[in-house]
C-alpha cells in the first residue's frame, strides 16, 4: 500500500535557500506556525562562515533542536565520519563520536575551513541532544519513516538527481566543461511500494529535472543522487519530528 504525507512546499527564493525551505515545509507539517522568512534568518549557513555558499542538513537540524523538536542525522559521509566509529547498530554513544570529531580537526589543516565549519556544526548538533546514525541506504530506511508519518528531508547531489550539466561561476550556470556537481536538499514524504518510487517535494520551482515542485523518482535513481552528495558535503538524511509528548496539531492535518 502507498503512503503519502500532506506535506506542502513553498518555492526557495534565491538559489540559496533550498535547506532553509524544505526545513519550514517540515515544521508547517508539524504544524508550527513559522514564516519562511524568519526560517531562513535563523538558520545558520556557509555564506556567513565564509567557506561557500548554502548550507548543511546538520546546521538545518540545529535549527530543529533548538526549536524543541527531536533530529536524527543519518550519515554517508565518509569525509567526515569514520565507519569504525559506530557499533553494528550504526549507533555511537555521543561523547565518544564528539571526541572523535575534535582529534580528526585538530589533526586537519587550518586551511580546510569547510570542513572545519561543519566539524563544529556536528559537534554543536550533538551538544544540542541530536543523533548521528550510521547505515545502509535502503528503501526501508527511507520508507520506515515514511509509513510512521515522518518526513524525511536529504541533502544529495541535484547534478544526479536531475541530469543536468555541471555548474560554473558565482551564479551557479550550466557549464559541461568547467563545471562542478550542485548539491541540494529535498523533502521525501512518499513511498509507492509499486515500482518502488518515493514522493519528492522540492523547493527549486522549474528544475530542470522534473519541472514541477511535486514529482516522484525510482529509488534506484533516488540512492545514487543521496550518496554522490558527499561531493557537496551532503549524502544524508535528516529525520525531524517533535519530542515526546508534542502531537501534529490538527490544524496541520
Amino acid at each position: 500500500m502507498q503512503e503519502i504525507l500532506p506535506l506542502h512546499i513553498l518555492a526557495q527564493p534565491n538559489d540559496e535557500a533550498c535547506g532553509p525551505t524544505c526545513l519550514h515545509a517540515v515544521y508547517r507539517y508539524w504544524g508550527d506556525d513559522v514564516s519562511l522568512e524568519e526560517v531562513i534568518d535563523s538558520t545558520n549557513s556557509l555564506n556567513v562562515m565564509g567557506v561557500g555558499r548554502g548550507t548543511l542538513a546538520v546546521m538545518l537540524g540545529v535549527h530543529a533542536l533548538s526549536r524543541g523538536y527531536q533530529a536524527t542525522l543519518y550519515t554517508f559521509n565518509l569525509k567526515v565520519f569514520d565507519p569504525t566509529w559506530f557499533d553494528e547498530d550504526g549507533a555511537a554513544e555521543h561523547g565518544y563520536l564528539s571526541e572523535k570529531l575534535r582529534l580528526q580537526s585538530m589533526a586537519r589543516s587550518a586551511e580546510e575551513v569547510r570542513f572545519l565549519v561543519a566539524t563544529d556544526s556536528y559537534l554543536e548538533f550533538l551538544r544540542l541532544g541530536g543523533k548521528i546514525r550510521f547505515r545502509d541506504l535502503t528503501s526501508r530506511l527511507i520508507s520506515g519513516h515514511i509509513r510512521r508519518g515522518v518526513p524525511v528531508l536529504t541533502g544529495l547531489s541535484a547534478t544526479y538527481l536531475y541530469r543536468c550539466a555541471r555548474e560554473f561561476g558565482p551564479n551557479d550556470d550550466y557549464d559541461d566543461i568547467r563545471g562542478e556537481p550542485s548539491g541540494h536538499f529535498v523533502v521525501l514524504h512518499g513511498y509507492k511500494p509499486r515500482g518502488r518510487m518515493v514522493a519528492v517535494a522540492d523547493p527549486l520551482e522549474g528544475n530542470p529535472g522534473f519541472e514541477s515542485q511535486q514529482y516522484t523518482v525510482p529509488m534506484a535513481r533516488l540512492v545514487p543522487a543521496i550518496m554522490l552528495g558527499v561531493l557537496t558535503y551532503d549524502a544524508n538524511l535528516l529525520v525531524i519530528e517533535p519530542a515526546k509528548g508534542r502531537k501534529r496539531s490538527e490544524e496541520s492535518r
